[in-house]
This record gives structure tokens, sequence and C-alpha cells, in this order.
């Protein structure tokens, strides 16, 4: 990721599976335990992948085909438009890349990337997917032999880029969280890095309590409906 430049103001953006609900990817909170009919722990957890890396590798094959045929929405577009105006830093929760398929030039994804595979033994070693090359089941073998696993961060492992995630956020001069419910650490821990005084817009049809958190502006919309919203409020507020 680019350093962080400061001729334009700094525009921080936290976005969780609302962002791309909108674009038809099943997200966790309407999932009651499940995730496409698979109990999230099975496949989604690294005790799930020592017991079965045959069923996740399917599973995240799947997901990958879901990926292929879904595109940006309206939201990831603003995103794209606001770069204009902002230094736009995207930090995500989610491992689709349809912020970087709308255009974002700077993203961060906290819990991995669908489209790449890893080593399990060199963790540096990382191959990227496509269509026409997805990993096959039973456990995968990369091109140099390697087993592999989905370069997700499962359930139960450490979430190595929030330090890098922290530091952007103590960078921002506008903080925007959109689609998340603010319950998943420690991406909600977030919040926390922002400086005293730095406005906060948490857009969401469905808001979590912002009871405690100062100078947040809740926005009650879908992702693509609150960014029109908050783009609107921005305008006003350079003029």
């Amino acid at each position: 990721m680019k350093s962080i430049r400061k001729n334009k103001p700094v525009l921080v953006i936290s976005s969780g599976a609302g962002i791309s609900a909108e674009s038809g990817i099943r997200t966790f909170r309407d999932a009651d335990g499940l995730w496409e009919n698979y109990p999230v722990m099975d496949v989604a957890s690294a005790d799930g992948f020592r017991r079965d890396p045959e069923l996740v590798h399917r599973f995240y094959n799947e997901r990958r085909r879901q990926l292929i045929e879904a595109q940006p929405n309206e939201a990831h577009r603003i995103l794209v438009e606001l770069e204009e105006d902002y230094d736009v830093y995207v930090i995500t929760q989610n491992v689709d890349d349809l912020h970087e398929r709308a255009g974002s030039s700077r993203v961060l994804h906290l819990h991995g990337e669908l489209m790449k595979i890893r080593s399990v033994s060199d963790p540096d070693y990382i191959e990227s997917l496509d269509i026409e090359h997805l990993e096959t089941s039973p456990a995968t073998r990369g091109k140099r032999g390697d087993l592999m696993r989905p370069h997700i961060v499962f359930f139960q492992e450490p979430v190595p880029m929030i330090e890098e995630a922290a530091r952007i956020v103590s960078k921002a001069d506008i903080f925007v969280v959109i689609g998340t419910s603010l319950v998943v650490y420690p991406a909600a821990g977030l919040l926390q890095c922002v400086r005293p005084g730095t406005p906060i817009y948490y857009i969401d049809p469905r808001p979590a309590s912002t009871h405690g958190i100062p100078n947040v502006t809740v926005i009650q919309k879908t992702a693509s409906q609150g960014l029109r919203e908050l783009v609107g409020i921005l305008e006003k507020d350079r003029k």
C-alpha cells in the first residue's frame, strides 16, 4: 500500500460485508450460524481446516465461482470517485476483490483474499487464482509442490494486518464505516484509533449501537444509498 500523502484530506473507509451484499454476496449476519449451508466453524476456522482441508478447499472454490459472477456495485464505484478529492484508503473485512475491480487504488484486506492461496509451510509464498486456474480439491498443492491453504484469516487466527490498519486510521481526517455490525474484533476496535475530533460516519441499514462513540453520524441506509448521502454531506462541508 502506498504511503499516506497529505496534499488531500485523508478519507479512511472501513468496509464490511454490507457493501458486498448489494453485489449478491451473502453476509454472515444473515446466515444464522451457517454460511451457504455449511457450519461456519467447519469451513472458516483453523480447527476446521485441520480436520478436513478438502472440505474447506471445496467450500472456498464455490465462493470463488460466486465471486467471479458478481460485479462491483454503486457503493464500490462511489469510493473510487471520491479519490478525485480525497486520499481514500479502504480497509476491508471482506475477502472479495470487488473494491479492486471497481478501481480503488489503496485496499488493505484484514481477513485475507479469496482469490489467493498460500503455502502451509511458507506463509510468504502466495499464488493468485482466476476462473481458468481455480485450485482443485482434494487438498491443493501449489505450482512448486507446497501444500496450500486459502489465503484467508480463519477464526482462531490472528489478524496480521491490524497494526497497519490502525496506523492508517490514526491519520484519517474523516473515518467512514460501511456495512458492518461493529462486533467483529479486532476490526471493530479501529474506532479507538481515530484521532479525537475526527468526524465519523456509520452507514448501515441495521446499525449497531454507537453509544459512547464521539463525533459519529449514523446514516441508516444501504451502502450505495448511504454513500450518495455522504457525498452530499462532504460536498457541503468543503464549500
